[in-house]
């Protein structure tokens, strides 16, 4: 197939006071889906073969948040805000139905526009996210300082994979697969845009509100993918996910770890798509 992932250029739209970067393409469903970046990541960073497998499919926007990558303005610090400002940038395409595509970070946003704006979301998808109240987010600026000390593509390997040669085999694909595209790339992110992406994720882990109350409030079939040996958002919030959703399905993946969707696109692009098609 063509690669849309690679060719479609960044188009821009004009939010109440931000400026987004965003890619549209694939097949014009009714629904999008809507894609939610981890932390640090611009649309560069989503794997061309998750992009491309679910544009087959449906029609995939991809984004930057505020003050990320191409888009204007500055980087909030709490989950909430992201998620206004994710809010805006849905509403100035003036769709009134999507779906969501979170990983990690743009979890917490999904899980929080749900609670905000129930009627406009269809149905999600949470991969490598957890609750608010999620354990172990706080342990993220050591992880961050250990992965620092390593060279990009060990770093990478380090934050996205498990230890065992098979995983990071497939995580150097995908590093090969993310920077295939030469032109129009995204600017890498700036300090500021780090420093207010950490504090928002320690911060969404420090609320420990008993019983997930918001999590009550989401009602729409979600779908919950994992690695096994998630580092970043330990597993366990994957479970916790399961087990207080009304209507969730969870997969967890066989020695893989944050980044388990990268490591297994086809299978990930699959389960994704039939449980859109529902």
């Amino acid at each position: 197939m063509t690669n849309l992932h690679l060719l479609t250029e960044t188009r821009h739209v004009q939010g109440e006071a931000i400026q987004f970067a965003y890619r549209s393409f694939g097949y014009r469903s009714q629904v999008p889906v809507i894609f939610l970046q981890h932390f640090t990541g611009t649309m560069d960073n989503w794997d061309p073969l998750v992009t491309n497998g679910i544009a087959l499919h449906r029609q995939v926007i991809l984004f930057n948040n505020a003050g990320v990558g191409s888009s204007s303005g500055v980087t909030p610090n709490s989950v909430e805000a992201m998620a206004e400002d994710a809010l805006a940038f849905i509403d100035s395409l003036m769709l009134n139905k999507v779906d969501l595509l979170g990983f990690s970070l743009g979890g917490f946003i999904a899980q929080v526009i749900a609670v905000k704006r129930p009627d406009l979301v269809r149905r999600i998808i949470l991969a490598g996210t957890g609750p608010q109240g999620s354990e172990g987010l706080g342990n993220l600026p050591v992880i961050v300082a250990l992965a620092s000390q390593k060279e990009l593509v060990d770093r990478m390997l380090f934050m996205f994979f498990s230890e065992s040669e098979n995983s990071r085999h497939l995580g150097r694909a995908f590093l090969q697969r993310i920077y295939e595209r030469k032109v129009n790339r995204d600017p890498e992110m700036t300090e500021q845009s780090i420093t207010a992406q950490q504090k928002a994720i320690v911060d969404w882990g420090n609320v420990k509100d008993a019983g997930y109350p918001d999590l009550k409030k989401i009602v729409h079939p979600v779908l919950i993918v994992n690695g096994g040996f998630d580092r970043i958002v330990p597993t366990k919030n994957s479970y916790i996910l399961y087990e207080q959703l009304s209507n969730a399905f969870l997969h967890l993946y066989p020695d893989a770890a944050h980044g388990a969707l990268f490591q297994y696109p086809e299978l990930f692009v699959n389960q994704v798509v039939n449980f859109l098609k529902q």
